[in-house]
């Protein structure tokens, strides 16, 4: 398909530039695809729409200060990097800038010695394997050098990362955050689970699939990045246990929606595995796994929008959007979010 049929006015106004002051009061548009209805609420009437018996799918993938900045050994030219998934040990996949100077055997001093990085692979789009060496546990190294990966159209560093995290995340891994499950607070899931649906973790490591932008004209030419995601075994019982009693898998996020997908595309019923997928969701593909799905608002011509399109159809989805630009609903990372259910 042509990307520019998933394209859309924004005005730069409402993308959102900071978390809403409570996790779940930011504004939810929900979302009825059968009937072509949606309704404006706040984020915790949520639970209005959730039945006993559902079951919540949560990414608890959690984001690592990956932006690091250094000094190219020999030349001192600056040098950016940005960590998008462990390779094996200490070799980190990494996007690069500027990417042309950093050749095979480069070297880039990050914190005055206290991490070293050299070039050991070079891949297409500014993508680098940097074997990192220091001393002392990496992730710590990693605190203390390392700034939040926030995406490029927030312009200011946060003053509290934990912003940039899920209240429910729990592995280290990711280059960016699952932002639909930032307006869950633990109170919220407590009354959720008090109403009887069932939580579910997965986990999938985001890296330069999710938000890497479309540079081609038609969808089919696109290749995903691939990433690493986990399905435990009792994740994987409590999804095939709903899927057969016809009980609702509500996905928080395109990344467990890909998660699911993938695995169940893959398998047939829900298997407990640890692998790569690079799976791309754009209208036409048949939904497996999952009944409904809570989202933010995306990029125009993204990869998650044709993820939504493909979920609720492109027409649909554009005039849903179409609302959210003229009600001033906030975009993208910290801004607000979509319930889309059908029954």
């Amino acid at each position: 398909m042509n990307i520019n049929l998933f394209d859309f006015n924004l005005p730069e106004e409402l993308i959102a530039q900071k978390p809403s002051d409570k996790r779940d009061c930011s504004r939810l548009l929900a979302i009825n695809k059968k009937n072509q209805t949606y309704e404006d609420k706040i984020f915790k009437d949520i639970i209005d729409y959730l039945k006993p018996g559902d079951v919540l799918v949560r990414n608890n993938t959690k984001v690592i200060p990956a932006r690091l900045h250094g000094i190219k050994e020999v030349t001192g030219a600056h040098c950016e990097l940005l960590l998008l998934k462990q390779l094996n040990g200490d070799v980190w996949e990494c996007l690069t800038k500027p990417a042309k100077s950093l050749k095979l055997g480069s070297k880039v001093d990050i914190g005055e010695g206290k991490l070293i990085g050299e070039v050991v692979g070079i891949k297409d789009e500014g993508i680098r394997e940097i074997k990192f060496s220091y001393k002392g546990i990496f992730l710590e190294v990693l605190d203390s050098l390392g700034k939040m990966p926030l995406p490029p159209y927030i312009k200011k560093q946060l003053c509290e990362n934990d912003r940039y995290q899920t209240v429910y995340a729990k592995f280290a891994g990711s280059a960016a955050a699952p932002t639909a499950g930032f307006h869950f607070t633990e109170e919220l899931f407590e009354q959720i689970k008090a109403k009887g649906v069932e939580v579910v973790d997965i986990t999938l490591h985001i890296g330069l699939g999710t938000f890497r932008p479309v540079k081609v004209e038609d969808t089919k030419d696109h290749v995903m990045h691939s990433e690493l995601y986990e399905i435990n075994e009792e994740s994987a019982a409590k999804l095939n246990k709903a899927k057969s009693e016809g009980r609702r898998i509500i996905a928080i996020g395109t990344t467990s929606v890909r998660t699911l997908e993938a695995n169940l595309q893959e398998f047939g019923v829900f298997t407990p595995t640890k692998k790569e997928t690079k799976i791309f969701i754009e209208p036409g593909y048949k939904f497996l796994a999952i009944d409904a799905l809570i989202t933010n608002f995306h990029l125009p011509k993204s990869t998650l929008i044709m993820l939504v399109s493909a979920f609720m159809g492109r027409e649909f989805t554009l005039e849903v959007y179409k609302h959210a630009v003229e009600n001033k609903y906030r975009f993208f990372s910290f801004g607000d979010s979509m319930f889309i259910y059908e029954k």
